[in-house]
């Protein structure tokens, strides 16, 4: 059974990238091709197909369903902040570290957007402008500011987006929903020079998981009394969840300096976490009460691994976003990474669709995540940056080879 990843909408077929240097062991990589193209936003009305949907035959069929092989055509390049890239939901925004994926029928996706630097949170829905959600005070010194947001493990019923924020004197944990200030709910976590970002996940049991920063002290992430350098695990009112390795404490999970994204399987059983330590970037599984030592993963080349969106249940596949593209890793049902990541969106396929410098990933559904992208802070933006853009993933059946 091979794996076909679909990115939504971009006009042409994109193959898989080449493989990144080996990680920090090693490992059957026979597991690590892909597949890549693009694919319209699944939904109900119009479940996903095995076409490309720029062939220029329309005829409906793709090479792998026997029809004429066409060379895919090139996405026009963005006129200000129009972008001819239907993958993409929003443009002109400044530095969108942190997305929330919003619950809905499919149909038209929609993603909370945040902007590092400024604090705005945004509402991007496909085929429309961008809106003003919620305006949070950040100050974006360093590393800090708006980096990471979530919903409400109720949000449904209640409405709430939590949000990870660095402030004059702290990093903290802050809810908001539309038209009202947002309130804090866990606050005094360290903030230094650096060391400020944090991330956010619902952990699907009415508990939030906080992974925080070492704010430029690496002994804070070894010190149990310190809040700096952890995996937390809260609930919705800042105080330590029922459940905990330690009662009364909301240390879940310790050892981390620079961390970037947290992300679940479905079921919840598996739980991960990004970070950026200074030697390799480092993908880490969760587990309670453990010292985050030993990596599931390392990048030696250091690509900025920040985002992350496990599909692995359905697709083998955890994908991993990064200053130099999507790396997507090849999961066992065990939850063990099998072999090296390809990479995709770094500008290598056919057509070299990229959008540079991917940052926060959120799953708006099984098969269907968002991503938001930084160029404006230290890449090379073009006209519409900073976006927000949709990533389909579908299973196409089997005995597939490459693209």
């Amino acid at each position: 059974m091979r794996t076909r990843y679909r990115w939504s909408a971009p006009l042409a077929l994109l193959a898989c990238g080449g493989l990144l240097l080996s990680g920090c062991a090693r490992f059957d990589d026979t597991a690590a091709g892909q597949s890549f193209s693009p694919a319209p936003v699944p939904s109900p009305e119009s479940p996903p197909q095995v076409q490309d949907p720029n062939d220029p035959s329309g005829d409906g069929q793709s090479p792998t369903q026997g029809g004429p092989q066409q060379a895919p055509t090139t996405i026009p390049p963005p006129q200000g902040c129009k972008d001819f890239d239907k993958a993409v939901i929003a443009t002109c925004l400044d530095t969108v570290a942190a997305v929330a994926g919003l619950p809905g029928d499919g149909a038209t996706p929609a993603a909370l957007a945040g902007e590092r630097k400024s604090g705005r949170v945004l509402l991007a829905t496909a085929g429309r402008d961008a809106t003003l959600f919620e305006q949070l005070d950040v100050a974006a010194t360093g590393d800090g500011g708006l980096t990471s947001l979530a919903l409400s493990p109720s949000y449904v019923e209640d409405q709430l987006v939590f949000a990870y924020i660095t402030t004059p004197t702290d990093n903290r944990v802050v809810r908001f929903a539309k038209g009202q200030p947002p309130k804090p709910v866990l606050t005094g976590i360290p903030k230094g020079a650096t060391g400020n970002r944090g991330a956010l996940l619902s952990d699907g049991k009415g508990a939030l998981l906080v992974a925080t920063g070492d704010a430029g002290n690496a002994a804070a992430a070894a010190d149990p009394k310190s809040l700096a350098g952890k995996v937390l695990r809260i609930d919705t009112s800042g105080a330590a969840a029922t459940g905990n390795p330690t009662a009364g404490s909301t240390v879940y999970a310790s050892g981390l300096h620079n961390p970037g994204g947290l992300c679940a399987s479905s079921d919840g059983k598996r739980v991960w976490v990004t970070d950026q330590p200074g030697g390799p970037d480092a993908l880490y599984r969760v587990q309670a009460g453990q010292t985050l030592s030993t990596p599931a993963w390392t990048w030696p080349d250091k690509p900025g691994i920040v985002g992350c969106a496990d599909f692995s249940d359905s697709n083998g596949i955890l994908a991993v976003a990064s200053a130099v593209g999507l790396q997507n890793l090849p999961v066992n049902p065990d939850g063990a990474v099998t072999g090296k990541p390809t990479v995709s969106l770094d500008g290598k396929g056919k057509p070299p669709t990229t959008y540079g410098r991917l940052a926060g990933m959120s799953l708006i559904s099984p098969q269907l995540a968002v991503a938001g992208t930084t160029n404006k802070d230290g890449g090379k933006p073009v006209s519409s940056d900073d976006r927000v853009v949709l990533i389909t993933v579908t299973e196409t059946g089997g005995g597939l080879g490459k693209d």
